[in-house]
């Protein structure tokens, strides 16, 4: 490799690495912007950045998500910080986001929970796009919940970090809406081996992918208030057994979005407001 920028690009390009990618990883490594960087191409590069930078290639051919050699994913528009403890939030969760905010359209003094929050992602963004919502996240891995709070702090966007599992810490209190991207693979998913860089315990739920998805709607309605919403990410195979369960712990008003691929991705139900008294 040529020791410069452009010497670096030439390298990816050898090793089919995308030039986006490695824009993005120099960037991370020399404190530059990916614009610096297209302006400044013969700038150079020292022995241990070179040694760096290979190594990242070596590591980004093995599979390892490109979040994690440059520490850093944007998710709805924020820059958080992660590493191997917790999953890269991916695109599809932002669809998630939306449907949240879409929920809480005109409302302010609002409680909503985070389950299984692990960097924050869409706790911080709800915060973000919501500051006047009361917000609070649960997180059972102390590691993923350590960059959470870290990134809450960095960001200066306020949530009430829990250490636990699911609805664990939040016995007795009651949500107007609840949001989670649990595990969802199935333990034998054929895809499980190119996401080996990432926890399996942020992935995999049991034999066909449910058993967390099980387990925080057959306990849901208690901590919900009537009308309160439980929005949920599954795989693209699971919206009509995601429905289900919910229909089967009372939810109404159930409904399935899709994806930016069109895919079946957030399913969600309501519970039901307090029935009339009669007279």
């Amino acid at each position: 490799m040529t020791p410069t920028v452009a010497g670096a690009l030439a390298e990816a390009r050898r090793r089919g690495v995308d030039r986006l990618d490695v824009q993005l990883l120099l960037g991370a490594m020399l404190g530059k912007s990916r614009a610096w960087l297209i302006a400044h191409d013969d700038a150079p590069l020292d022995a241990t950045q070179v040694a760096r930078l290979n190594a990242a290639f070596e590591a980004k051919a093995d599979g390892v998500p490109l979040a994690y050699l440059t520490g850093e994913q944007i998710f709805c528009g924020l820059p958080l910080a992660v590493g191997p403890g917790v999953l890269v939030p991916r695109p599809e969760t932002e669809g998630l986001v939306d449907w949240a905010l879409a929920c809480l359209q005109g409302r302010t003094d609002v409680a909503v929970a985070d389950l299984g929050t692990g960097s924050g992602a869409i706790a911080l963004a709800i915060k973000s796009a919501r500051p006047a919502a009361q917000v609070t996240a649960v997180e059972r891995s102390p590691e993923a919940l350590a960059m959470a709070r870290a990134n809450g702090a960095r960001l200066q966007l306020a949530v009430d970090w829990h250490l636990g599992h699911w609805w664990q810490p939040l016995a007795g209190r009651q949500f107007d809406l609840v949001v989670a991207n649990p595990p969802y693979v199935a333990a034998d998913d054929p895809h499980l081996p190119a996401l080996r860089h990432e926890p399996t315990s942020a992935l995999v739920a049991g034999r066909d992918g449910l058993d967390d998805l099980r387990q925080i709607i057959a306990e849901a309605p208690p901590q919900l208030r009537p009308g309160g919403w439980l929005l949920l990410e599954h795989g693209h195979d699971q919206g009509p057994a995601t429905r289900q369960l919910l229909a089967a712990a009372g939810f109404t008003d159930l409904s399935t979005r899709q994806d930016l691929a069109g895919l079946d991705r957030c399913s969600g139900g309501r519970k039901p407001e307090m029935p009339a008294e009669t007279a």
